[in-house]
């Protein structure tokens, strides 16, 4: 495999119409920490590099014959009973196979180099459809069309059977699942974090009476081909208890304890064979059940450890307008951080160096303040676990950490009671009240007497009940803070953190966009096809500044007239599918004016309507 070098085969076959035999993978040493390369026979290591020595053939009769194993062998079906559903199963794990593959080379090749990593912590992934993505990404969406089409089905058709993942919700996963997809296009080594939830946040319908209704999004009722159980990456995550001081140190004891189980699913970028890693976190009981209550009897005892556990991820942010759903928030936050960190440090680890220089090989970004916990965890770690002083732990972790921020209104910012985190995390509210104290000392050692500006500046706000300021605490905890678009930016500098700013905390601007690969190229091909057409390259998929090659064009009718053409047929499209549906027909040369989001009053669809209305009218 080369080092990541663009184009791959499967793309230099595009280009030629014909498609080349397998190609080589990665050859490394075949170890990532010493101790593993004693021991092991060359005879053995031989075999299996030449098992294992060139990547799945891109033949469509080659991929017929995988994707017919897939119906037998993993799916355990007959020829008799092959149908449109059991075609995007086998598909989807015959896509899979070829990620697999990347995905190990992937990862030997930046363990071998032992490269810095960034992490990407957020609560949420809204990754949409893996099928078609994972085609295009690697150059062999038109071997699998034909390969389907021998088979006696149509690809359009089989990508209609996919079920969106529901670990997201709107821009903040859309953007987290964005990012990962150029990072792995970027050639950079990055992992994304997250929880693996059951049900999603809900499914939205639209009652026979015109009634809007919501129900449980069951997303995983056939399962998740794109996922890897890893029953052996799982990490304990622990909840209340208390703090004990000992000879050999602080230590947080008691409680409860929750086991995280990692599922993994490759990311692959463009046109390259970088392939991430998507991490989630499923809860699972530390015990799994109780024989001493099932043997007296108590039946729902016996499993009530279970179903506690496993609550933590089973919906996408339950209602918190209960102390319960206050709680069960705060534990869905720190059961995925505790997680992310233990494997960060265990991967950091596997090389024998101190803790404190973590920061040379380990990034994590925090999408939002949701994972701003992570920053106390991690010193939580260093210090209790490790024994490692206060001030390294701290410049440690102010290394490690940066942070996004989504919003500039105040009342939006997330904000936990301190008499939870009390409760809920004992030992992170004590740091988090040391972080502040030595904080504040050094605000009040330059500001005498200017008390509205430690108010403003605190982590802990002041109230019935006091509130730990998730904000305040991922700027004081981190090396850099970033807006999300130039105005946004601003105002976060000027208006949200103008102190911090004053005090010399790096806030800047990061302009976040998505893909062009999903957003343009998958999901308007006509428009995709006319961009690559006029421009004369196909590469703006992958550099989007190349699109101002049209800006010479701005006036040529025949690009004009291409334009409203590749516009009416998309139109026509949906128009057609309308009429499918709903029976409804509708004039493809109106103006179209489409919101694609759950109804909800903030998001404005009444209002938009409204103003449909009153456009219409004028």
């Amino acid at each position: 495999m080369a080092a990541f070098g663009k184009r791959t085969l499967s793309f230099q076959d595009l280009k030629k119409g014909s498609v080349s035999e397998p190609e080589a993978r990665y050859s490394g040493t075949g170890h990532t920490t010493p101790q593993e390369a004693q021991g092991e026979s060359e005879e053995r290591n031989k075999l299996l590099s030449s098992l294992m020595s060139q990547y799945l053939s891109r033949e469509p009769q080659a991929i017929q014959r995988q994707i017919v194993n897939h119906v037998e062998y993993t799916l355990a079906r007959t020829r008799y009973n092959f149908d449109l559903f059991g075609a995007y199963q086998a598909t989807a794990y015959s896509a899979r196979d070829r990620l697999l593959e990347s995905w190990n080379d992937t990862q030997q090749y930046f363990t071998e180099r032992d490269v810095k990593r960034v992490y990407y912590l957020s609560l949420e992934f809204l990754m949409g459809r893996y099928l078609q993505n994972a085609l295009m990404n690697l150059g062999i969406k038109s071997n699998f069309e034909e390969a389907l089409l021998g088979l006696g089905y149509k690809l359009e058709d089989v990508l209609e059977m996919e079920r969106d993942p529901g670990l997201g919700n709107g821009g903040l996963g859309r953007l987290a699942a964005c990012f990962m997809d150029s990072l792995a296009t970027g050639n950079y080594p990055g992992w994304g974090y997250g929880i693996r939830y059951k049900y999603g946040m809900f499914f939205q319908k639209i009652s026979e009476q015109g009634y809007q209704v919501e129900v449980p999004d069951y997303w995983l009722t056939h399962g998740n081909p794109w996922e890897v159980e890893r029953l052996d990456v799982t990490y304990p995550v622990r909840f209340f208890g208390h703090v004990e001081w000992t000879d050999k140190g602080i230590k947080w004891v008691g409680g409860e304890v929750v086991r995280a189980v990692a599922y993994d699913s490759p990311i692959p970028g463009y046109d390259t064979y970088n392939t991430l890693n998507l991490r989630l976190w499923s809860a699972a009981p530390a015990h799994e059940f109780d024989l001493d209550s099932f043997s007296r009897g108590d039946y729902f005892g016996a499993i009530a450890n279970k179903e506690a556990s496993e609550k933590i991820s089973s919906v996408l942010y339950p209602n918190d307008s209960t102390d319960a759903g206050k709680e069960l928030r705060l534990k869905q936050q720190y059961f995925f951080v505790s997680a992310t960190l233990q494997d960060a440090i265990r991967r950091f680890l596997k090389k024998d160096r101190p803790l404190t220089e973590l920061h040379t090989k380990v990034a994590i970004q925090l999408n939002d303040t949701h994972p701003t916990i992570a920053i106390v965890e991690l010193m939580r770690i260093m210090m209790d676990e490790y024994g490692i002083g206060w001030t390294a732990s701290w410049e440690t972790g102010r290394k490690v950490f940066s942070y996004t921020n989504h919003t500039v209104l105040p009342e939006a910012l997330e904000k936990w009671s301190v008499p939870l985190m009390e409760k809920l995390l004992p030992r992170h509210m004590q740091i988090i009240y040391e972080i502040n104290r030595r904080f504040l000392e050094t605000i009040a050692s330059k500001y005498h007497g200017d008390g509205n500006k430690l108010q403003r500046m605190s982590i802990i706000e002041d109230g019935y009940p006091k509130m730990v300021r998730m904000a305040n605490l991922a700027v004081v905890g981190s090396h850099c803070v970033n807006g999300v678009a130039a105005i946004h930016s601003g105002l976060v500098q000027t208006d949200l953190f103008p102190d911090f700013v004053q005090e010399g905390f790096r806030i800047v601007n990061m302009t976040n966009g998505v893909t062009p690969r999903r957003w343009v190229q998958q999901a308007n091909p006509s428009l995709a096809a006319l961009i690559s057409r006029w421009i004369e390259t196909d590469d703006w998929v992958v550099n989007f500044d190349l699109c101002r090659g049209l800006e010479q064009y701005i006036d040529n009718a025949d690009l004009l007239r291409e334009f409203d053409e590749s516009k009416l047929e998309n139109k026509k499209r949906l128009a057609a599918l309308l009429q499918k549906e709903f029976g409804v027909e509708v004039d493809c040369h109106a103006l179209f004016d489409i919101q694609i989001k759950r109804i909800h009053e903030y998001k404005r669809q009444l209002l938009n309507i409204l103003g449909v209305i009153c456009r219409y009218n004028k």
